[in-house]
């Protein structure tokens, strides 16, 4: 790892030992606790939930696409995290406005994750913390090879209802599901579409689409699916109601700490699926 990381957008961040920090990225949050640097941070959002036992000490100041910003005024931070996901650009750029040091982050692959922590733990403090997590990322990672290639499967991941709603190639989630060598598929959706819409595209769900679908993946997360949703389709789609599994979100799309837990968490998922 360099000295001195870099964000997404190639920036470099002083250490600040002395900083407040406005955590506007759920799984960063999470991180900044594991990492041991709790006590720098001001401010959260709402979905920032994790560890649920301390999380409560910390202010929200709203959601992750639209926050109060009089209120981080008077929290006065001098760093803001955020994702290009999950926070809009207008926000980021009306934070930097304000003389908050805006650390901007954009994980695409699990493997990531250590230059994330080395991001977060040099800036503020906790270089040691950052590489331990890092040694155990990599022992994670490395029993994917122990265990062998894993049979190839098309995987529907679901991340909302009513419309339908899953999650492309051009993911985090999927290049997760990519370790246990499952492709993502998005049956019906528009090949014209750009942006956020392609990669979280409406797809079509019958008999057809289906035919070619090996695992239909429910996701805790952002919509609450639950085993209502999926004994509800198996009962509609009885041809394929052995395809349906609930997977924990959290698992599959937090990046940060949680991806350590994640890597084990997916590879036991997919070993109680077998082949």
């Amino acid at each position: 790892m360099p000295d001195t990381p870099a964000d997404y957008l190639g920036q470099t961040h002083a250490p600040a030992p002395d900083a407040r920090v406005l955590s506007l990225v759920p799984s960063l949050t999470e991180l900044m606790f594991d990492l041991g640097l709790a006590q720098h941070l001001v401010g959260r959002t709402q979905f920032c939930i994790h560890p649920t036992n301390k999380i409560e000490s910390i202010p929200s100041v709203g959601g992750t696409k639209k926050i109060k910003m009089d209120r981080v005024r008077d929290l006065a931070p001098t760093h803001a995290l955020v994702n290009v996901d999950e926070n809009p650009k207008e926000m980021a750029d009306e934070l930097s406005g304000m003389g908050i040091d805006v650390i901007v982050t954009h994980p695409m692959h699990p493997d990531d994750n250590p230059a994330l922590y080395h991001l977060i733990g040099h800036t503020f403090g906790a270089d040691g913390e950052a590489a331990a997590y890092a040694a155990a990322y990599k022992t994670a990672r490395a029993a994917f090879d122990v265990a062998g290639a894993y049979p190839t499967k098309n995987a529907l991941y679901l991340i909302w209802k009513d419309p339908w709603m899953a999650i492309s190639a051009d993911t985090y989630i999927a290049n997760m599901l990519e370790l246990v060598n499952w492709k993502v598929a998005t049956p019906g959706a528009d090949p014209l579409l750009r942006g956020d819409a392609a990669r979280y595209p409406e797809v079509k769900i019958d008999d057809g689409t289906l035919k070619d679908i090996d695992l239909v993946l429910f996701s805790t997360e952002p919509f609450t699916f639950t085993d209502d949703h999926i004994a509800e389709f198996e009962k509609t789609f009885p041809a394929h109601a052995h395809k349906a599994r609930l997977i924990d979100g959290e698992m599959t799309s937090w990046y940060g700490s949680r991806a350590v837990r994640g890597l084990t968490y997916l590879r036991n998922f997919a070993d109680g699926i077998g082949s």
